[in-house]
């Protein structure tokens, strides 16, 4: 979506103009991995209009292959409009306009699958499944376990404004059962799925997936890896994750419950790893989950072990805390492969402030000599 962001705090009602950004969890991701030096494709559907052609050539100018994107003469590019601030603020208003939007009318059979499925890794998002029957049902199709198929990351990201149907919260748990890498919030896990227990009572909800990263706000976030997938092959090997192997069943009926939905009692415990968050001066923190998302999926296909996958991803949401917008260039891989290779004692010293991507040697020299 095109997204204006205001130009000064204040209400909606009470801003008098807006700068105009580009937001969208899966765009999101696609710019900030392309932005750390990966190949990636964006494959969505826009209006036929000048917002999409803002869109398009915005995508692009970061470095993701943007040519399958279908344009819908019928459809407008959906908009939105936010204030200033931290969402989680009572004051923090976000008004969407996206019914109706030619990303909303995306299906199965609207969409260039093989150009979806032609990546080592395939990000999906819960906002795209609470869009429409028709996105939900291609969200279905490509988190499907198929021989040959991506390796499929989902981001549960609940947002319950924007589900009509009742069962919105079974849907993403269902979904994410089905992927191979999943991102969830301990505070979506709860107002979604009733889980209140934390980290490990999330990964008891869901043993399927082979990484589950639970992230846990300014504390930080655990991640639980089924056996042997503790280091992918690297970036030429792709990442050590296989499509379509047996992973648990999950039945009705029993405890624990997930709001209806049970689980085996007895899921095989997976080995946990934790890492905390730095000290980050936040600007905004819209994007930053997506961010995180990015940075833990470049370090992945990049082989490092757990412990740095997470640090990326808190290296990469801060580069986005400190930005007004949803989107922030990353900081160049050798200045994220120093800082997330501090030891324990620097990492928990260290804090980020606007302008940090552009100095991380003095950010790590100030963090090893105080």
């Amino acid at each position: 979506m095109v997204t204006f962001l205001p130009s000064r705090p204040g209400s909606l009602a009470d801003v008098p103009s807006f700068d105009r950004a580009i937001g969208g969890a899966e765009s999101n991701v696609a710019c900030v991995l392309a932005a750390a030096g990966h190949s990636a494709r964006w494959v969505s559907r826009l209006g036929a209009d000048g917002f999409g052609d803002h869109l398009i050539e915005t995508v692009g100018t970061f470095g993701v292959d943007v040519a399958s994107v279908r344009r819908d003469a019928a459809r407008p590019t959906g908009v939105y409009f936010r204030t200033a601030g931290d969402r989680a603020s009572d004051a923090h208003e976000v008004a969407y306009y996206r019914t109706g939007s030619a990303a909303s009318a995306m299906t199965a059979g609207n969409v260039d699958l093989a150009a979806v499925r032609a990546g080592r890794v395939l990000h999906l998002s819960g906002i795209t499944a609470a869009l429409s029957d028709g996105c939900l049902g291609l969200v279905r199709e490509l988190v499907a376990r198929r021989p040959g198929s991506p390796l499929v990351s989902f981001d549960v990201n609940f947002r319950a404004g924007l589900w009509q149907r009742v069962d919105g919260p079974r849907v993403l748990w269902e979904l994410a059962r089905q992927a191979d890498l999943v991102f969830v919030g301990v505070d979506e896990a709860e107002e979604a799925w009733g889980i209140k227990g934390g980290p490990a009572a999330i990964r008891e909800a869901l043993p399927e997936p082979q990484v589950l990263v639970v992230k846990q706000g300014v504390q930080g976030a655990t991640v639980f890896a089924s056996a042997g997938v503790s280091r992918a092959h690297g970036a030429a090997g792709g990442p050590q994750l296989e499509r379509g192997r047996e992973r648990g069943r999950v039945g009705v009926g029993g405890t624990p419950s997930v709001r209806g939905c049970a689980t085996d009692p007895s899921p095989a415990p997976t080995p946990a790893t934790f890492v905390p968050a730095p000290h980050v001066d936040v600007v905004a923190a819209v994007g930053a989950g997506d961010a995180f998302a990015a940075g833990f999926i470049s370090a992945t296909l990049r082989g490092l072990p757990l412990r740095d996958r997470l640090r990326h991803g808190h290296l990469i949401a801060a580069a986005a805390l400190t930005v007004p917008g949803d989107l922030a260039v990353p900081p160049a891989r050798d200045h994220l492969d120093r800082l997330a290779a501090l030891d324990d004692a620097a990492w928990e010293r260290l804090h980020l402030g606007p302008g940090w991507t552009r100095t991380a040697d003095r950010v790590e020299k100030e963090v090893r000599t105080s």
